[in-house]
C-alpha cells in the first residue's frame, strides 16, 4: 500500500517519561483514525533490532525492564544505522500511512527533524513535550548514564525553534497543547 501525502505532520520530542505518548494518544482519540495516525521512529528500529538479535518484539515495544535491559546497545546499534543512513527509520515508520494527519510521537534527532523537514517542507511541525524532573520520576523516570545523557535524549534540547512546547502541569495540556490540537483539526 503507497503512503499518500499528509497534510500535516506533528513532530512530538522530549525526554523519557515526559508524556509524549500520552499527549498524542490523547490527540488521535479525539481526531480518530481515520484523521490521524501516529506514526512510532522506535517501532521500526526496535522491530530490526530485534529481529537482528533473536530478541522479543512485543517486550521491547512494552515499558518494561525488558527493554531496559537491552536499551543502551539498542541505541548504539541505532546510531549505526543512522550514520549508514539518517532516514532509515523514518522511511519505514511512514510506510503505508493513509491518513492526512500524521502524528510522529518520538523525534528524538536533529536527523530525524531534517529527514521530515526536506521530504515535507510544508507540512512538518515541531512539537515539544515537557515534565519536570519530578513529574518524570513520579512517572517511574531514574536518570541513567549512558541514556539520558545521550544524544537519543538530547539530541534535541538545543538548536530546535518548535512551533508548540506542551509543559504538563497535573493532567491537563498547556496552550502549546491546544494549539497543536487546534491545527491539527484545521488541516
Amino acid at each position: 500500500m503507497a503512503t499518500v501525502e499528509p497534510k500535516l505532520i506533528l513532530l512530538f520530542s522530549g525526554k523519557r517519561k515526559s508524556g509524549k505518548d500520552y499527549v498524542t494518544d490523547l490527540i488521535h482519540q479525539r481526531l480518530g483514525a481515520d484523521v490521524c495516525c501516529v506514526l512510532r521512529l522506535s517501532r521500526p528500529l526496535k522491530q530490526q533490532y530485534a529481529q537482528d538479535h533473536g530478541l522479543d518484539l512485543g517486550e521491547l515495544l512494552g515499558a518494561g525492564e525488558y527493554k531496559e535491559k537491552y536499551r543502551a546497545d539498542m541505541i548504539q546499534w541505532g546510531e549505526q544505522q543512522r550514520v549508514k543512513d539518517p532516514g532509515f527509520f523514518c522511511r519505514l515508520a511512514v510506510r503505508g500511512a493513509q491518513q492526512p494527519i500524521w502524528i510522529v510521537s518520538d523525534t528524538r534527532r536533529l536527523s530525524d527533524l531534517q529527514w521530515f523537514w526536506r521530504e515535507y517542507p510544508s507540512q512538518s511541525r515541531c512539537v515539544r513535550v515537557e515534565a519536570s524532573e519530578e513529574t518524570r520520576m513520579e512517572r517511574g523516570w531514574v536518570f541513567t548514564e549512558g541514556i539520558d545523557d545521550a544524544e537519543s535524549e538530547c539530541g534535541l534540547d538545543q538548536g530546535v525553534d518548535f512551533d508548540w512546547i506542551i509543559k504538563k502541569r497535573g493532567r491537563w495540556i498547556t496552550a502549546g497543547g491546544a494549539a497543536c490540537y487546534w491545527a491539527a483539526l484545521n488541516s
